[in-house]
This record gives structure tokens, C-alpha cells and sequence, in this order.
């Protein structure tokens, strides 16, 4: 790996500071400032701008401003994804979010991780785990997903939880850490 991104993609230590770096940043912040002033009554518009920042997002997904990113390009989602206000997703690493996901208000999705040790940190060397999260997924309001954290297909994690670990799929979870409650009964979607 020579580059400081091809390091922070493969989640190695690396130098944000870095000018390659710092204009991706500078666009991606960009695009979520036009797209976080958009009018109302302009749905194509962020549509066409949201495009422009997630590569290859699919027609179907639907993000409600303001929304905040890192870089945009590490971005995956799955058809009928929806974002509401305020949703925040630092990827620095791959976020992959599958089908008909939903994010409710305040949903941050953090990948950006520092060095436990403080003469690392002193250094200005950060890195970043990749976060996946399944199809069919509901997050609630207010809830953090943390770096390298997998959320299974079909779980609902509640309102405010902070999720430090993988969830299974088809299981309500919640709580400051996020735990399993119990799981879903297999006939209700």
C-alpha cells in the first residue's frame, strides 16, 4: 500500500492530513452542504447530488437532510435504504448497508477508529473497521453504530442503543452496550 487512502480503505493506520485525502473530504463535505440546502420541494435533485456522492447508490434510496460523510465513496447501499434527519456516517472504512434498511433520526454509523495507545494518537495516525449492516434492518433514533460492528439481516436495534458488537440477525437489540433482548418472531417482517 503506498497511498494514505489505499492504507485508511484496507484499514491501516494513515495520515488524514494527507492531501488526497483532505480534497475528498472537502467534496464530499460539499455535496452534503448542497445537498443538506436543497429545497424541500427539489426530491431530484438531492437524489442526483446523493449520486454523485455514494457511487452506484440504486434510484430507490432515500436520504431526508441534513446527512453528513466522510468521503461518500466507501458507502454501499442495497435498494429502498432510508435515512431520516440528521444521520451521520463516518467512512473512512466500507459501510455496507443492505436492502430496505432504515435509519431513523440521528443515526450515526462511525468506521473512524484512533489508536488505543496514547503516543499512537500523538502521531495523527487514525484507521478505520468496516461496518455491514443487513437487509431489512431498523435502527432507531439516536442509536451508534461502532467501528466493525456487523447488524444480521432483519434485526431492529432501539432507539439510543450503541451497538459495540455484531447483533444476529432477527433479533430485537438494545441498551448502553447494545445487547440482544429477544428474538423476533419469524412471522412478522
Amino acid at each position: 500500500m503506498t497511498s494514505e487512502k489505499s492504507k485508511m480503505i484496507a484499514g491501516a493506520l494513515y495520515n488524514a492530513a494527507d492531501p488526497e485525502l483532505t480534497a475528498d473530504r472537502l467534496r464530499a463535505r460539499q455535496l452534503c452542504h448542497d445537498i443538506n440546502t436543497t429545497r424541500p420541494d427539489t426530491a431530484g435533485t438531492v437524489k442526483a447530488l446523493v449520486a454523485q456522492l455514494v457511487p452506484g447508490v440504486p434510484a430507490s434510496v432515500a436520504i431526508t437532510p441534513p446527512f453528513q460523510c466522510d468521503y461518500g465513496y466507501n458507502i454501499t447501499l442495497g435498494e429502498g435504504v432510508y435515512f431520516n434527519v440528521n444521520c451521520v456516517v463516518l467512512d473512512v472504512a466500507p459501510v455496507h448497508i443492505g436492502a430496505r434498511t432504515m435509519m431513523g433520526p440521528g443515526v450515526q454509523i462511525f468506521t473512524a477508529s484512533h489508536p488505543m495507545s496514547p503516543e499512537e494518537r500523538a502521531g495523527g495516525l487514525e484507521l478505520g473497521v468496516p461496518i455491514t449492516i443487513g437487509a431489512d434492518v431498523w435502527i432507531g433514533g439516536g442509536a451508534i453504530v461502532c467501528p466493525g460492528v456487523t447488524i444480521g439481516d432483519g434485526a431492529v436495534i432501539g432507539a439510543g442503543s450503541v451497538v459495540t458488537r455484531d447483533v444476529p440477525a432477527r433479533v430485537f437489540a438494545a441498551g448502553n452496550p447494545c445487547r440482544v433482548v429477544k428474538p423476533l418472531d419469524p412471522l412478522v417482517v
